[in-house]
Formats: C-alpha cells, structure tokens, sequence
C-alpha cells in the first residue's frame, strides 16, 4: 500500500500494492502552501514513511495534546469553549521524511515538525488549505484509514 497527498486537489490516496485506488478522501493541507522549514506552518512534499500510529481503539473524537490523549471528546460546545485551538482528533499517523536535506534532517525534518494525518473537528473546512501544516481529515476517515495501513506505509505528498 501507499498513500498520495495531493496539495493541488486537497484529496488523500490510498493505493493497493497493485496500483488501484482503493479510498480518496478529502482533507486539508496547509494554510502557508507547500514547504519544509522548521516553523513555516507548510506541509512538507516529498517522500514519507507512517513513522507511528498513535489512538488505536480510542473513541472517535478523543482530543490529543503532544500525542497523548487529554479525555476529552471534541464536540461543537466544547470547541467553543477553547477558540484558535487546533483540534488534533481520533488517530494520529505520524510521519518521517525519507529524503535528507529535503524532508530529513536539520531544519526540514518532517518528523521534528510533528507533520501528522490527524483528524479535525466537525465544525472544519476539507478540501481547503487550513491546517499549521499537518493533513487534516475527517474523523471518520481518518479512524478508517488508521485501520487500513501499517507504520511503514510510504506517504507521498506532491504540489
């Protein structure tokens, strides 16, 4: 399996070893475009690997802070209540850039950068560039795609 970040069309890919298409999903790339640096708040391009998978089994919604899960269950009430935050919800795929230089390393390493796929609130925009630089995505599509694939599951993102 693979998956394929389009930052043009927003949409998530997931392809079977034989190439077809197996899910599209819609998402939300970064705010800032495309780029690599340490604190740009752009999603960085280039060839990935799923790190980590981090929430199996958590309900959907479970709201996390540094990877941990804080208890709390996202809702529009509680969104309200806490302004600005940027929602980190249900699963985590943490990725690590596999090109030194580019997406490893130094400055521009996606892993540092705490670079996910993560699932967003209800309330988000997909489809659109919103996020700090992280792929959001629906909650729903997230926990699926969290089931479907393995760390170790190369992640391409293109512009």
């Amino acid at each position: 399996m693979r998956i394929h970040v389009d930052l043009a069309a927003q949409t998530l890919a997931l392809f079977a070893d034989d190439g077809a298409c197996i899910r599209r999903y819609p998402v939300s790339t970064a705010l800032n475009g495309a780029g690599e640096t340490e604190g740009s708040e752009c999603t960085p391009r280039g060839c990935h690997r799923i790190r980590a998978k981090i929430g199996a089994d958590l309900p959907a919604g479970a709201a996390f802070r540094a990877r941990r899960p804080t208890g709390e269950i996202w809702s529009a009430e509680l969104a309200a209540q806490h302004p600005g935050r940027d929602w980190i919800l249900s699963r985590i795929l943490w990725l690590c850039g596999e090109e030194p230089g580019r997406n490893r390393g130094g400055e521009v390493d996606s892993m540092r950068r705490y670079i996910y796929i993560h699932g967003t609130g209800d309330d988000q925009t997909l489809g659109m560039p919103r996020s700090h630089g992280c792929i959001r995505m629906r909650s729903r599509d997230v926990i699926e795609l969290f089931e479907l694939v393995e760390a170790g599951v190369k992640v391409e993102i293109v512009a």
